[in-house]
């Protein structure tokens, strides 16, 4: 397959520069973050010493939804995820809108969460002992500076992405050989990780289920790598292997951090405050220096803000093109040549929920909540695509693996599992701006003559 191909248009596509190598680190680091180091406490509250499972649960459920992204992104290889598909499948302007925007809110809540994670780890690692107003200036502040590293511009790069992804598992394996010390040491309790807390109703199912809507936050990143179908060499080829591998890899090293953490904090202590790998340092390590941990986190939770931040600027500016959002957040610095209308109404709902809300809990849970309803959609795509063929060769997974992903993301989105309920009412505020914003801009177009793109038109680029 050519590097470059030509488009419709006459114009370039993406350089095609991923091999398998790059892409299984890409899927890897943009799995790897704020979840696992923000949320194993917040887990821990809900099942106990079983902590490892509901990241399990949460990899099933992550690695059902990927067989679906596989047999998609290997049919479609082109870069616009979930939007392209829901085009594609249903052909309604304004369900396609709403998955682009729920992916685009997804992108806000987990950055705020990882404002969120950065600022506890900042206080916590350094002994400032900031209180609650403290954390959330600090939040604010981190959050303003990806604003304008976000303005300034910053191109996506694969070394780069190497680089942080190697620092970001290097923190998880350093609990996994803390861990493995104490306990061959004798001074971590195994027995713990198979100690269960009873949920509301005395039953250890729902105690699971309910730690699973936190933990799979932890599982979320792999969908944005269909976005790079477009820049992976031979993608319909080496896509599935490379996906599965990642989220194997990343499945594991969760499942391992959290038992390590187990063994060395009790789950009561482990979800108290906000940072719950530090306590597992402390406990295994006490002569490591903690601020070098602290340092590995914040860089860790400060490389997933900058790129989701990245992504819903992107979202919101490319909706605003095709003209499903108003004309001005389409603007581009003359200077800068980046989305700065875009950047700023994306970094101000990032601000009201850092200040309004503040919880990870709150904020991951959202994150998952956001994506679990995209992933039903996804899966049920799957299904309904069927009936488009394309002449290349592509993957396809067995018919029982998309119904039983669209089962399993939708039994997670419901209130039966124990969410917070805050988690809808943010969930619900997001959505209902975007719709309010689709409403003006649908009149505005009316009123303007101007016509919105068919849904299936090959030049149709949601992102």
């Amino acid at each position: 397959m050519a590097d470059k191909q030509e488009t419709g248009k006459g114009e370039p596509s993406l350089h095609r520069v991923m091999g398998p190598w790059l892409l299984l680190l890409f899927i890897v680091g943009d799995i790897l973050g704020t979840g696992i180091y923000a949320l194993t406490g917040k887990v821990a509250q809900h099942v106990g010493g079983a902590v490892w499972l509901p990241f399990l649960v949460a990899f099933v459920v992550a690695a059902l939804t990927a067989f679906s992204y596989l047999e998609l992104v290997t049919k479609y290889p082109r870069a616009a995820g979930a939007a392209l598909y829901a085009h594609r499948a249903f052909n309604i302007h304004f369900v396609t809108f709403i998955i682009a925007f729920a992916v685009m809110c997804s992108g806000i809540t987990s950055a705020s969460t990882a404002s969120r994670a950065f600022a506890a780890n900042f206080s916590d690692s350094l002994g400032l002992g900031l209180g609650a107003t403290g954390v959330t200036l600090v939040g604010l502040g981190f959050m303003a500076a990806v604003a304008a590293i976000n303005f300034r511009g910053v191109g996506e790069s694969v070394k780069l992405n190497v680089v942080l992804t190697v620092v970001e598992l290097s923190g998880l394996l350093l609990i996994i050989m803390i861990g493995l010390w104490a306990i061959g040491a004798g001074t971590g309790d195994l027995s713990r990780a198979l100690e269960f807390k009873a949920g509301d109703d005395g039953g250890a199912f729902w105690a699971v289920i309910a730690g699973t809507t936190l933990a799979f936050f932890a599982m979320v990143g792999f969908e944005d790598s269909v976005n790079m179908a477009e820049e992976t060499k031979d993608p319909s080829r080496i896509f599935p292997k490379v996906l599965l591998t990642g989220l194997t890899i990343t499945g594991a090293v969760y499942v391992l951090v959290s038992i390590s953490a187990i063994a060395l904090v009790p789950p009561e202590q482990l979800g108290e405050g906000e940072t719950p790998l530090l306590k597992v340092v402390q406990a295994g390590a006490p002569s490591f220096p903690l601020g070098v941990f602290g340092f590995i986190t914040m860089f860790a939770v400060a490389n997933s803000a900058l790129i989701n931040m990245l992504m819903a600027s992107r979202l919101i500016y490319g909706m605003s093109r095709e003209h499903v959002l108003p004309s001005a957040l389409g603007r581009v610095h003359a200077t800068r040549r980046t989305p700065y209308v875009a950047i700023a109404f994306t970094t101000l709902l990032a601000f009201l929920l850092i200040t309004f809300v503040g919880e990870v809990p709150a904020l991951g849970g959202t994150t998952a909540l956001l994506l679990l309803a995209v992933f039903s959609v996804v899966n049920i795509a799957v299904l309904v695509l069927r009936r488009d063929p394309v002449e290349h060769s592509h993957f396809r997974t067995p018919t029982v693996v998309p119904i039983l992903g669209a089962l399993t993301s939708g039994f997670l989105v419901g209130p039966w599992t124990g969410r917070d309920p805050q988690q809808y009412v943010i969930a619900a505020l997001l959505i209902g701006l975007g719709v309010v914003l689709w409403g003006v801009t649908m009149a505005i177009n009316r009123a303007t003559g101007v016509k919105v793109e068919d849904p299936r038109a090959e030049d149709f680029h949601p992102d």
